[in-house]
Formats: C-alpha cells, structure tokens, sequence
C-alpha cells in the first residue's frame, strides 16, 4: 500500500474521501472540511483532533504565530503531518 493510500485510508476513518485524491487534492480536501468545521461544528472539529492526537499546545502555537495561512490551511497541515507520523510508527514497528 503506497505512503498517500494509507495516508487518505486513515482520514478516511473521519472524512468522506475518494481514495484516488492526490496529496495536494488531499491537502485542499482537508482544508475545505477544516473550514466548514471550524464555522459549523466546532465539537466535532475538537473530537477529530483529539482522536487523531494532534498536540494541542502545538497546534495552538501554529495558530497564533503563523502569518499568511488561515486557521484551516494551519490545522489540516497539522492533522496530515499527525496521520503520516502515524503511518512512519506503524511501519518502523511492523517489521
């Protein structure tokens, strides 16, 4: 299973993906879905970050000093980064 299928197969556990996106279209995907979270259903948003155990404080820090990006560009880079650190765990611990 190639790096970007395992990557949109784990997403795909709380987002509705199509498992032919790119990483970029992936990327933009996350964003949207960040945004409309972000305006609609906070808890949820809250939920999703937990359960993929994006670091807060982190996340919080990115948030506050990171100019020129918005705070759903700012969290679906967090949450990707997350998910493929994940990933590079599973496989160094799986042989």
């Amino acid at each position: 299973m190639s790096g970007a299928l395992s990557l949109i197969r784990i997403i795909s556990k709380d987002f509705d993906l199509a498992e032919t996106l790119s990483e970029e279209q992936l990327r933009l995907a996350m964003i949207d879905a960040f945004g409309y979270l972000i305006d609609n259903d906070f808890s949820k948003l809250v939920q999703i970050l937990y359960k993929a155990d994006v670091d807060q404080y982190k996340l919080k820090e990115l948030l506050e000093n990171t100019n020129g990006a918005s705070a759903a560009e700012i969290i679906a880079d967090t949450y990707i980064a997350r998910q493929k650190a994940k990933i590079e765990t599973w496989k160094k611990y799986s042989t």
